[in-house]
């Protein structure tokens, strides 16, 4: 667990953070800010450390400092604290006047926040195509994937660059039902999805020209709905000798396709023991 950070010994030029750890190890930690040009800088640090000095800052500015817990694979985190550099000497006397930096220091811009995608609507539903339509209350997005699966079952994925509220989904099947999934890309993120079912119509009669895909909702096929995501259960340590032990875990729902197993060796060593998605128990020798 990663305990509360804090800023000590601000200069105008360097700010020392602060940590505590009050339970368990991280493998190594990270110190993410920005500097005075507003570019994303990191600090890595041992896992070791409690405190870290982050060096050339500039003078009079508010920074933002997060502090990220490294845990093999996972990141932990972050906590947070400001800290604003001094204001440097006087040009008329020897004395530091950066302890009046917190008067004059230019706020740090906040990044812009998280967007957010609003709702999905299917319209101009013919027997080949449908359109969704999308609004973004707010924010903007770089760009949008809509995600479906065609009439073979096949998971198809259609971009819309970020400009874009509505597109046209083509080379459908009369008479099926189609969900469709749109997330929204932010950066490195992936927002959503919304989602919206549409059936497409079935076609035109043979014995007029009336189309009849206005009639396609009485009688569409519905797609099939995807395995819900399993579900692991509790995992127990039993039968356990000076050179192995067995490990027992449950799947109160659904399936696996497989299991690994990640610890470490007396030396300190990762290590990974797959196990076959049909087992419910595994010997570590």
């Amino acid at each position: 667990i990663l305990g509360e950070l804090t800023a000590s010994q601000v200069t105008p030029e360097s700010v020392q953070l602060e940590w505590s750890v009050p339970e368990g190890t991280f493998d190594s930690f990270t110190v993410q800010y920005k500097d005075a040009q507003g570019q994303p800088q990191v600090l890595p640090v041992d896992g070791g450390s409690r405190s870290v000095t982050v060096p050339g800052l500039s003078p009079s500015r508010r920074y933002k400092f997060n502090l990220y817990g490294v845990w093999g694979r996972k990141r932990v985190g972050p906590v947070s604290t400001d800290a604003v550099t001094g204001a440097g000497k006087c040009r008329s006397c020897p004395c530091s006047l950066w302890v009046l930096g917190l008067e004059s220091a230019e706020p740090e811009e906040e990044p812009p926040s998280q967007p957010i995608l609003g709702e999905l609507t299917a319209s101009q539903v013919t027997p080949e195509s449908v359109q969704l339509q999308w609004s973004v209350p707010e924010g903007t997005f770089d760009s949008f994937t809509v995600q479906y699966k065609d009439a073979q079952g096949q998971p198809q994925v259609l971009p819309v660059d970020g400009g874009s509220r509505s597109v046209t989904v083509p080379g459908l099947s009369p008479s099926r039902r189609y969900k469709f999934n749109l997330y929204g890309v932010w950066g490195r993120k992936r927002v959503g999805p919304v989602s919206t079912d549409a059936v497409t119509g079935a076609g035109m009669c043979r014995s007029c020209p009336c189309p009849l895909w206005v009639l396609g909702l009485e009688y569409a096929e519905p797609e099939e709905e995807p395995p819900s995501q399993p579900i692991l259960g509790e995992l127990t340590a039993s039968q356990v000798t000076p050179e192995s032990l067995q490990l027992q875990w449950s799947v109160p729902e659904g399936t696996f396709d497989s299991f690994m197993v990640q610890y470490k060796d007396a030396q300190g060593q990762p290590q990974v023991l797959p196990v076959d998605g049909g087992s419910r128990s595994v010997t570590v020798p």
